[in-house]
């Protein structure tokens, strides 16, 4: 790939990783990992995404106290439920448990989003994860009118909630471009869904993070299966945890020396390779 400018070198790519063993998060925390992910939502996630492999919470307020005293100096991002009755309660809580940041899923409007960033009342980071058809085509109202310093867009959900059969197709179908673009003119660093492994997934990070980069994401979440579902630190390191961090390093950085030219063609390759999955998976939906 050619550089095509002399602007100052792009920084690496943010990595967050859902942790819930203490060894385990000292030693991400100083090995690629920016930000440790507790994840304590739970309301309606198993109706949502009970048919899928993905990751449901089991994780308890004890946990993010557990992994706030055994990484006292990391950045600790905590996912709390869709906005309900008892969120202020929910968010004072992991306030006082030691969060730095704290993610609001499956929120649908600008007024929802407000509320939740009403309660953190600017005692730390709001962060918003864009999973809602409603929430992705309120994005431009919501830079405007809601003070944020950072978002994220979540795949799993949002492919659900826009009745499609693969997490990648609103990626595919052009549907990020509109709410990426606003967020990199109003200058919101924002991530994009999660990552596997260099070489694996239904499609690898070799195109996904192309798209990252074309559209100007900066962070992404590391996927169970990135380090084989690590229930341990030597179970960590036996997955090769810091060679396969590396790799995906080197290849966003690849990507970020890339000519418009050489991204628009990853993105046609990656296009095509997240609709052939959509349409097998419909295919066999059909048959069965």
């Amino acid at each position: 790939m050619t550089r095509t400018s002399s602007k100052p070198e792009p920084g690496p790519l943010q990595f967050l990783m859902i942790v819930n063993d203490p060894d385990i998060a000292r030693y991400v925390f100083g090995h690629g990992v920016t930000r440790l992910f507790i994840d304590l939502e739970h309301l309606g996630k198993d109706q949502r995404q009970g048919h899928l492999d993905t990751w449901k919470s089991r994780q308890t307020p004890n946990d993010l106290s557990r992994i706030r005293d055994a990484a006292p100096d990391a950045h600790l991002l905590v996912r709390i439920n869709p906005l309900n009755a008892g969120s202020r309660a929910e968010i004072d809580d992991v306030l006082a448990r030691g969060a730095d940041s704290v993610m609001l899923p499956m929120f649908r409007s600008r007024d929802e989003l407000a509320r939740f960033v009403d309660l953190l009342a600017g005692r730390v980071e709001a962060l918003p994860l864009v999973e809602t058809a409603g929430a992705l085509s309120a994005v431009p109202e919501i830079l405007r009118t809601v003070p944020l310093t950072a978002l994220h867009i979540g795949l799993n959900d949002l492919h659900l909630d826009l009745g499609m059969d693969f997490m990648f197709e609103p990626l595919a179908q052009g549907l990020l471009e509109e709410p990426c673009a606003a967020l990199r003119q109003a200058g919101v660093p924002f991530g994009l869904g999660g990552i596997a492994r260099a070489g694996e997934g239904l499609v690898p990070p070799e195109q996904i993070l192309g798209e990252h980069v074309r559209l100007g994401s900066t962070a992404t979440i590391l996927s169970r299966g990135f380090h084989n579902g690590a229930a341990n630190l030597a179970e960590l390191l036996a997955a090769n945890f810091d060679s396969e961090v590396a790799k995906l390093q080197a290849i966003y950085a690849g990507f970020n020396t890339a000519s418009a030219a050489e991204l628009e063609r990853n993105r046609v390759d990656s296009a095509r390779a997240i609709e052939a999955v959509a349409a097998e998976r419909r295919h066999r939906r059909s048959a069965s």
